[in-house]
């Protein structure tokens, strides 16, 4: 784990943050409890979480809460802040990338992509040409030229989950958010996006939260492992010494390993032993 002091506020902090389901109700649930982490703005570099727990413990409510979305936001107490800021609301600063393909049924993969910077064209500056320029290039990034003019139906499921990146990513968010996104997908489709994660995050340096049934999956795209506790949700452990991906490098030549192998059953154990109340 790196040594280099912060010069800037954490990207994300959570300060013992609590989200309780209808409160005050016979159906009163807790997502989430006490739950405490920051993720330091080093320079130069992105960090990725990956947070893995059992069903229901709260992994994709804290990203939601992040991301301050409608229904979710805010937290029933403790506090969220980005950059040293509390969190009032959504922000371009925070982009996310759902496990259902999200991309809209009547746009092209270019209106698709395009469509962050059309909404925020304003802000950004940005004209026609250049926000056409730049969706185009990003469509080529994630490996889709030839396809601007397709429509979701049109595209596989792999497909379309390249368009959902495409379209976060060209927005260029401090803070990507990835909520299961390959998780629908075949096993070699998934191998290519995990790929693709690492030489895109490689070169926008976001940080990023990724929640994942695979202990697999977040142990190659983790610079750090979260094992949630069961419901009401916190950190029961970190795990920072864990193989980082070279950009470029095949998934699976990393992934068999022997030294891969051993850490996944490390934190496999782990898991199953937080996952049963035991001491981790």
């Amino acid at each position: 784990m790196t040594t280099e002091t912060p010069s800037q506020p954490p990207v994300v902090e959570f300060r013992d943050v609590c989200k309780t389901w209808n409160p005050g109700t016979r159906r009163e649930s807790k997502a989430l409890e006490h739950l405490t982490f920051r993720i330091e703005d080093l320079p130069g570099k992105g960090e990725f979480a990956a947070i893995i727990g059992p069903s229901g413990c709260g992994k994709s409510t804290a990203l939601n809460l992040l991301a301050a979305f409608h229904g979710t936001f805010p937290p029933t107490s403790g506090e969220i802040l980005a950059r040293g800021l509390p969190i009032q609301g959504p922000g371009k600063d925070r982009g996310m990338v759902f496990q259902k393909y999200s991309s809209f049924p009547q746009l092209t993969v270019l209106g698709n992509v395009r469509f962050g910077l059309e909404l925020n064209r304003e802000g950004l500056g940005l004209s026609e040409s250049q926000i056409d320029a730049l969706a185009r290039e990003w469509i080529g990034r994630v490996g889709l030229r030839g396809h601007e003019d397709k429509y979701p139906r049109q595209l596989s499921g792999g497909q379309q989950q390249r368009v959902a990146i495409a379209r976060t990513l060209i927005l260029k968010p401090r803070i990507v958010l990835m909520d299961e996104p390959f998780s629908a997908l075949d096993e070699p489709t998934r191998i290519e996006m995990q790929r693709l994660i690492v030489d895109l995050w490689a070169e926008v340096q976001a940080t990023v939260l990724l929640v994942t049934h695979s202990i697999v999956e977040a142990v190659y795209l983790g610079d750090r492992v979260w094992i949630f506790t069961p419901a009401p949700g916190r950190i029961g452990r970190e795990f920072t010494d864990v193989p980082v991906p070279i950009p470029g490098q095949s998934p699976m030549e990393m992934q068999k390993a022997p030294e891969f192998l051993a850490i996944v059953d490390e934190i496999a154990e782990s898991f199953r032993r937080i996952e049963q109340g035991e001491a981790s």
